[in-house]
């Protein structure tokens, strides 16, 4: 029993740490695309964020790594398992203004990865 939690909680992690470099590499396209003007900078998280963020090294605008961060907590703590997409999921746990963010984030950087051939983030996006 206690075995079967402990690999249950590490495959979660892992799947949560998948989700969170798909979730980089959405915003890094959008923020490279419509924020091209605006500073950009690496950034460092503490916690369990920082922890599954360790690794990335991304520049992204303030705007950016704060929907990053979100984001990324949002995942997190989620109450499901397996996790839904987020857009069929019941519960809306994003907070104002990062839901509306979020998925304008998710469809145009899913649409560039279409068309740019990139289908192992695209079939993520889709499914």
């Amino acid at each position: 029993m206690i075995m079967e939690k402990r690999n249950n909680a590490v495959t979660t992690y892992k799947k949560a740490q998948k989700d969170i470099r798909v979730l980089v590499k959405f915003i890094k396209i959008y923020c490279t695309v419509h924020h091209s003007q605006k500073v950009r900078s690496t950034f460092q998280v503490k916690g369990i964020t920082g922890e599954l963020l360790k690794d990335v090294s991304v520049q992204l605008c303030p705007d950016c790594i704060r929907l990053l961060i979100h984001g990324a907590g949002k995942r997190i703590i989620c109450p499901y398992n397996p996790k839904p997409r987020c857009k069929k999921c019941p519960t809306y746990c994003y907070g104002d203004g990062y839901r509306e963010k979020i998925k304008e984030v998710m469809r145009y950087s899913g649409i560039y990865l279409i068309k740019r051939g990139r289908l192992d983030l695209t079939i993520k996006y889709l499914f």
